[in-house]
């Protein structure tokens, strides 16, 4: 049986829709501390302007992201650095709290997976297809399965209250209607 592998081929200075998956859907991102971990690091990317964010998610195993990448971060791409940062204190966390071989892999090249390796992306390219990115990052937390909060707006680790409000308690987003103003 062959099993189906999402690419996350980005390219820099193009907006994406981006999904990436915690090792088999564990659910390593429940606690706020480790949600702290993703903000804190997109917030040093945007801050160094190696990355343009217009709306996030921070779901119990996944993180949506629209962004757009302008820059490498010395020879790896913003995405690569989120994610091999947000690893290594991940994987510190869980072997000093017994749990690593959680995300144990039989691989030649590494001993755990912390993050899955397909994760995806989507351009965005019309003011369309951003607000129906925008929709489904944004109702994400109660939607289905999930009902981490009491609507879209109370889910603290998400983008949604930016664009109600138009107040910035990230210190990293940007309006992606403003990118496709004039359609």
């Amino acid at each position: 049986m062959e099993t189906f592998q999402r690419k996350s081929q980005t390219a820099l200075h193009k907006i994406y829709f981006w999904t990436a998956t915690i090792h088999n859907w564990l659910p390593l991102l429940e606690t706020d501390n480790n949600k702290q971990i993703i903000i804190d690091s997109i917030k040093y990317l945007s801050d160094k302007h190696l990355i343009t964010v217009y709306a996030f998610v921070i779901m119990p195993n996944h993180i949506h992201l629209i962004w757009q990448q302008n820059e490498l971060n010395g020879k790896e791409t913003a995405k690569g650095s989120l994610l091999k940062y947000s690893a290594h204190l991940f994987l510190n966390q869980l072997q000093a709290e017994g749990r690593s071989n959680l995300y144990e892999v039989n691989a030649a090249n590494k001993k755990h997976e912390i993050w899955q390796r397909d994760a995806l992306g989507i351009e965005i390219y019309s003011r369309a297809v951003a607000k129906q990115k925008l929709d489904y990052i944004h109702f994400n937390p109660v939607s289905g399965k999930w009902q981490l909060a009491k609507d879209d707006i109370s889910y603290k680790y998400s983008s949604a209250k930016f664009y109600e409000t138009g107040i910035d308690e990230f210190g990293f987003l940007n309006d992606i209607y403003t990118v496709f103003d004039g359609e």
